[in-house]
């Protein structure tokens, strides 16, 4: 139990009736969930208004309401407090009632359209060789040091954050890697946290579905740097043109790192092949498993972030060489008949171009170069024809198939896909709604040395329809399909 004054402290409060001074047990923004003695918390979401649910909650047993606008009725054995944003004071309010858990390890967030899981992940497997206990909240999984929990969306609402993070200073954790997505930080879900430092990756086409505008998403973005302390810092990629952008009004301190411009941290890359990377950072040379120039940029970035943290340079780069590639990033199965697949997230334009990049650079040129790519749906549909474009351009057959299609059409997806192909390349398309058929029939077309990248879907292991998730894992149906014709 906690004291409502003391869970409220921060948030900025309009309007009260009641007592502050009384007990609750827990904090709530989901009616359902209510239980007596909780405080209830009225969100205003994209699709339902916590608000519509007040009555509900206080049937439920809520000992307080803290909603933008107060019910017509109140009871008088509950308290209602006005707030000015009910994002913002549930993510306060959450850190309030875990005891900041935040400030009792070192926090990184990691922000960019790509990038953010793989430089997460990746800063935790280096910090747990390096002996230390750590923490991970990132699109595939949390860690509460060798423990794993479920996880949902890129950055959880504020009370999975801040209890997960409490299991974490239960457990002696010392440094925690948190992805850090523009909808998370839009919705206030970071507020009350406090960051040790943050990283930006680059910048890219997506979401503007949610922000509407390039500007919107890019200054989302830019509010964890504008939010961190003086004694944090502040780490971005200035071979991106946005990213000088993150750090202009951040009172933390300044680093960058780069491939192509001058930087704090830099780095070269001497090879590149199928099975990793020569790389030179700092003067030392480096062979990491990870491939492409976009690992590249995420090699650097995990050892400048590192020596921010403290660890010893050269003992990072020992570790760097260790690393272990993220499930769905560029996993890859060579097949006895020497067919290459190869599972990637990517689902933006840049990330889908950096991927068939890095495939083009390694190949000879006498394989083909096979894409299955779809686009999910309820979500920015203007990066539809952009991809189809790059993916036409850049392969030597496409098949254009479902992704997660939500509540649209796959067909309409496709077609959207579609258009965005130029005259010149559609002889080599094919449109296979059925996503297993399309990996099916990709397996199919290969021959011996060719290359089949399977993009959008990466680490997933469902796929949804009409809000139903039934299982589906790219890489294990590929990799069961290949085996299958190798008999």
């Amino acid at each position: 139990m906690k004291m409502l004054k003391d869970i409220l402290f921060g948030v900025h409060i309009s309007a009260v009736s009641g007592t502050t001074n009384c007990e609750v047990a827990s904090v709530c923004f989901d009616s359902r969930k209510i239980q007596k003695g909780d405080a209830f918390v009225a969100i205003r979401g994209t699709i339902t208004d916590g608000h519509e649910y007040i009555e509900k909650a206080v049937d439920s047993g809520a000992r307080a309401i803290v909603c933008e606008e107060l019910p017509k009725q109140m009871l008088d054995e509950v308290t209602y407090v006005e707030v000015e944003n009910g994002h913002q004071a549930l993510a306060i309010m959450a850190s309030n009632f875990y005891d900041t858990p935040s400030k009792n390890l070192k926090l990184v967030g990691v922000t960019g359209t790509n990038g953010k899981t793989t430089i997460s992940s990746l800063l935790y497997q280096l910090f747990k060789k390096a002996g230390y206990k750590v923490g991970l909240l990132s699109t595939i999984k949390i860690m509460v040091d060798d423990t794993e929990y479920p996880t949902t969306h890129t950055t959880p609402d504020a009370l999975v954050i801040n209890h997960h993070l409490k299991l974490m200073n239960n457990a002696g954790v010392e440094f925690c890697f948190m992805e850090v997505s523009s909808h998370g930080i839009h919705q206030k879900r970071t507020e009350g946290l406090v960051f040790e430092g943050a990283i930006f990756t680059n910048l890219s086409h997506d979401h503007l579905d949610y922000h509407k505008t390039f500007d919107e998403y890019r200054d989302t973005k830019k509010i964890l740097f504008d939010n961190l302390s003086k004694k944090a810092f502040a780490l971005t990629n200035i071979d991106d043109k946005n990213g000088l952008v993150m750090l202009q009004n951040t009172k933390a301190r300044k680093y960058t790192y780069a491939l192509k411009n001058y930087a704090d941290y830099r780095a070269q890359i001497l090879e590149n092949q199928f099975d990793g990377q020569l790389l030179k950072i700092d003067d030392n040379e480096l062979w990491t498993k990870l491939i492409g120039h976009f690992n590249a940029y995420n090699m650097l970035c995990i050892y400048a972030a590192a020596d921010l943290l403290g660890l010893e340079k050269l003992e990072t780069l020992r570790l760097l060489s260790e690393l272990e590639n993220v499930d769905g990033r560029f996993q890859y199965y060579i097949s006895e008949n020497k067919i290459t697949a190869i599972v990637d997230y990517a689902h933006t334009p840049d990330a889908l171009k950096n991927v068939l990049e890095t495939i083009n650079t390694l190949r000879t040129g006498n394989e083909n170069v096979i894409t299955v790519v779809g686009c999910g749906g309820d979500r920015d549909r203007s990066k539809r024809p952009v991809m189809g474009n790059i993916a036409s351009e850049m392969s030597n057959k496409i098949i254009f198939t479902s992704d997660n299609p939500r509540t649209e059409s796959p067909s309409a997806i496709i077609s959207e896909m579609e258009g965005g192909v130029e005259p010149q390349h559609t002889k080599k398309i094919l449109s296979i709604e059925n996503r297993e058929q399309a990996i099916k029939t990709a397996c199919q077309l290969a021959n011996t040395n060719d290359i089949i990248l399977i993009a959008g879907k990466g680490h997933e292991t469902y796929q949804e329809t009409n809000g139903k998730r039934v299982d589906f894992d790219d890489f294990k149906i590929v990799k069961k399909l290949l085996q299958t014709l190798e008999k």
